[in-house]
């Protein structure tokens, strides 16, 4: 199963199907830069857009995809609820304000997006606007804790379908790999060339220039490349749209099994965004992020 153009699907644990590829929004500011990426990706075969409440881009991300003039069931949508809307009598009236923000009549995806703040009470509500219609499927992003992870799948009823980490060659993250595979959870994968923050660090590597070299491939197809065959999702986010369409020009090559473990070799387990999670519970819960 792929779409168009020959991206992947991937079958979540509920039946739904998930292009394995797909455009990042983080950083793509609202209005034209936003507008301009997500319409041009649409445009090259991209058919998976991610953005996020906290990204404040919703509406210029809603607004390419209607003028893109693709049918909405084509396209897989996702966006990201943040702290301040988890909770019993908040979550369900934060998802319909973010589907009049982005224009559509419903989600594929909906995230939480930081583990901290009444995401339990909020789930709830997250269960509820699944069983609505509303959302087509739902996940946690940045949930990759012990304190958090297990003790929150123990008190839902309905598990995530999707877990969002960060992850690319130098930071696997296979332990988080095994525990969402323990629940039936999908693992997508954001910064899966390092991102900005990085400074190119990834790209540089020598390894995966030289496997670059002998496929007449960028280094970024080859990184892509390597996510697409290890089974994750991936969201390369990218305003440029040389490199928009670069990215999505990966499904006419194969890694070897040797070039593959190479690159599994390279796993440093080295995070490129590093804010624990006692971090997290102090600043994330004073941002309030509002419409």
């Amino acid at each position: 199963m792929t779409t168009e153009k020959s991206v992947p699907l991937i079958v979540l644990s509920n039946g739904t199907k998930i292009p394995q590829l797909g455009l990042g929004t983080y950083r793509l500011a609202e209005g034209d830069e936003a507008y301009n990426s997500v319409l041009t990706a649409l445009k090259a075969g991209y058919r998976h857009i991610d953005t996020a409440h906290a990204y404040q881009n919703e509406r210029s991300v809603g607004k390419a995809i209607k003028d893109s003039g693709i049918p909405r069931d084509q396209i897989w949508l996702t966006s990201k609820l943040w702290p301040n809307e988890y909770g019993e009598g908040k979550t369900l009236k934060a998802i319909d304000r973010m589907l009049a923000r982005l224009g559509v009549d419903y989600l594929d995806l909906v995230y939480f997006h930081q583990p901290v703040g009444d995401y339990i009470g909020g789930w709830k509500e997250m269960e509820t606007a699944l069983k609505s219609g509303k959302v087509k499927s739902i996940g946690f992003c940045n949930f990759d804790n012990d304190e958090v992870f297990e003790p929150f799948l123990e008190n839902v009823n309905m598990k995530p379908q999707i877990l969002q980490i960060e992850c690319h060659p130098y930071a696997q993250r296979d332990y988080w790999h095994k525990m969402a595979k323990k629940y039936d959870i999908k693992v997508e994968c954001w910064f899966p060339l390092g991102g900005r923050e990085s400074n190119g660090l990834i790209l540089r590597d020598p390894v995966i220039n030289k496997i670059a070299k002998a496929h007449g491939k960028s280094v970024v197809q080859i990184i892509l490349r390597w996510h697409m065959q290890r089974g994750f999702i991936a969201i390369p986010g990218s305003s440029n749209p040389k490199h928009i369409r670069e990215n999505i020009n990966i499904f006419d090559f194969s890694l070897t099994d040797e070039e593959m473990d190479q690159i599994n070799a390279l796993n440093k387990e080295k995070r490129i965004f590093n804010v624990s999670l006692d971090e997290k519970r102090q600043k994330y819960t004073r941002i309030i992020i509002n419409d």
